[in-house]
């Protein structure tokens, strides 16, 4: 085999001389680039790269062969081939007793162009026994330019058939909107080539606002390229938690992939249903507008009102049925579009939005703050709820300015969060005379966080990895019940919700009742456990 160091480019004869024994003897081959949720640190997925060794010159780039395999109608029968190598290993996986992640293949313009690549794609499926759910089809945004109609069409064949469909490269073309309104894709990859340089400059306003508009779509983004933590955390600030890039891992061969499918928890896609807060304002007052359709029907409780500085007036212009309905008191639009909003708050809460506005203004940003409001209605008499309102200012005119709102009734949850602090005081209060100890559990990392007490009194670290052994081996679980308490840990992975039992602790073997409750993340998976142990107090 060639030495690395000694790589050559080939030439173009050289590689179409070539292409029979890369297929046969797979000097073609496939690289694993993993998907991350940067939120979570779990595997969503994997795109498969096309790679090519030359036994005596090396590894090539693909920048060099693959532009001559599509120049000579080579590109099809490479594209099936890494299709072909994708199922193997997704059935070796299977077959190993490991659940795969889906695994992205692309799709070039080259390859719907008189030929039938749906029907080749499933027949290789079918022949691995795939299920479709693993495999997804990547297109880039220009192979859809110059063939829309076809593109189309095998785009359709391919959800009959139940495949997911990603877009890749989105944002690098000429025509990306076009693009995303007339292909129906099921996961938008944005380029990250937007956030060279200054990250907070033209480049992230641009990307910021393609992540809003596909919340529109419901379409979930997952950002390709990212490096650095800064794009990373600049992403999931703006709604996207799911990205691609060397950050996490670059292309790795077969075996490295297989060993970080072992080790990585996985999760599926999630449909993002985040919701829109800045809509272009001047297209608000034409009734057959694209805004005003998706202000009226496809955004939640919205609000457009102005606020008069000099006369310290609030009016409202515009509310959705949807704001209506959140603020829950059974008034009209008419009634609602006459409220008078600031005679309705209280001194303090009259200052906050306020200066909330006045924040807006200045930032140009969107601010978000949360008072109560005194609401009479007919219907329901005289309430006092509590809204949480994102604003954006969307215009202003000497000193009037215009602002559009999301808003969010949170009265119950408000409630609940007092009783559950009133519990959580007296909770605090007992546990320190009942002698009560309580830890966090983080299900994926296998890390625990004692709570003080159980550092101050029983020696442990502020932070526990590979939880439950250290601390079975430090003696405070018995050997006994060390084989019952990992078997808790693995109930706690699988899902279930509650786990109790009278466990002697310490090599004094005091008596506890250890308790635990299950947390889950957005997409159902157990995220957290929530662990305690009070002392069994003998009352005979």
């Amino acid at each position: 085999m060639a030495n690395p160091a000694n790589n050559r480019k080939m030439t173009e004869q050289e590689i179409l001389a070539f292409f029979d024994d890369a297929i046969n003897y797979e000097y073609i081959y496939v690289c694993y680039q993993p998907k991350i949720n940067h939120v979570t640190g779990r595997m969503i997925g994997a795109e498969a790269l096309m790679r090519m060794k030359h036994p005596v010159y090396g590894i090539q780039m693909p920048g060099d062969f693959i532009p001559i395999f599509e120049k000579n109608d080579l590109v099809f029968s490479a594209d099936i081939f890494v299709c072909e190598l994708v199922c193997k290993f997704l059935r070796k996986c299977i077959d190993m007793g490991l659940t795969p992640v889906p695994i992205s293949v692309n799709m070039s313009r080259y390859d719907i162009y008189n030929h039938d690549y749906v029907e080749q794609v499933e027949s290789i499926r079918k022949e691995f026994d795939i299920p479709v759910q693993y495999i997804h089809i990547e297109i880039t945004e220009s192979s859809a330019i110059g063939g829309m109609e076809l593109m189309t069409d095998v785009l359709d064949k391919f959800h009959e058939l139940g495949y997911k469909v990603e877009m890749d490269d989105f944002g690098s073309g000429y025509s990306s909107l076009n693009v995303l309104k007339d292909l129906d894709v099921d996961v938008i990859k944005l380029d990250m080539r937007f956030l060279t340089g200054d990250i907070g400059g033209r480049g992230g306003a641009i990307i910021s606002s393609i992540v809003q508009m596909t919340k529109w779509l419901n379409t979930p983004v997952v950002a390709e390229g990212v490096e650095t933590h800064e794009q990373a955390d600049y992403m999931k600030s703006i709604g996207c938690n799911y990205i691609q890039g060397y950050l996490y891992s670059q292309p790795i061969p077969e075996e490295e992939f297989i060993e970080k499918l072992k080790i990585l928890d996985h999760e599926p896609v999630a449909q993002s249903m985040d919701l829109v807060y800045s809509i272009q304002s001047g297209r608000f007052w034409d009734p057959q507008s694209i805004e005003t359709l998706l202000f009226n029907n496809m955004v939640g409780p919205a609000v457009i009102f102005t606020y008069k500085k000099k006369e310290d007036r609030i009016e409202f212009v515009r509310v959705n049925d949807k704001y209506n309905k959140e603020i829950g008191m059974n008034l009209s639009a008419k009634e609602m579009l006459t409220f008078d909003l600031l005679s309705s708050l209280d001194e303090n809460d009259k200052i906050v939005l306020k200066a909330t506005l006045e924040r807006a203004i200045r930032l140009g940003d969107e601010e978000t703050c949360e008072v109560w409001r005194n609401i009479c209605s007919k219907t329901c008499g005289d309430e006092k709820v509590l809204i949480r309102s994102n604003i954006r200012m969307i215009g202003r005119a000497d000193d009037q300015y215009l602002f559009y709102a999301m808003v969010q009734n949170i009265t119950a949850d408000r409630r609940r969060y007092d009783i559950l602090f009133d519990s959580e005081k007296k909770f605090r209060t007992a546990s320190e005379q009942n002698n009560t100890y309580a830890w966090e559990y983080e299900i994926s990392t296998k890390i625990m966080r004692p709570c003080f007490r159980c550092m101050r009194d029983l020696g442990l670290p502020a932070v526990v990895e590979n939880y439950p052994e250290p601390v079975i081996e430090s003696g405070l679980f018995p050997a006994d019940y060390a084989d019952m308490y990992r078997d808790w840990m693995r109930q706690l992975a699988e899902g279930v919700d509650n786990l109790e039992a009278v466990i002697p602790l310490t090599a004094n073997r005091i008596p506890f009742i250890v308790r635990y409750t299950l947390e889950y993340d957005e997409n159902g998976r157990p995220l957290k456990a929530y662990g305690s142990a009070t002392l069994v107090i003998d009352n005979t």
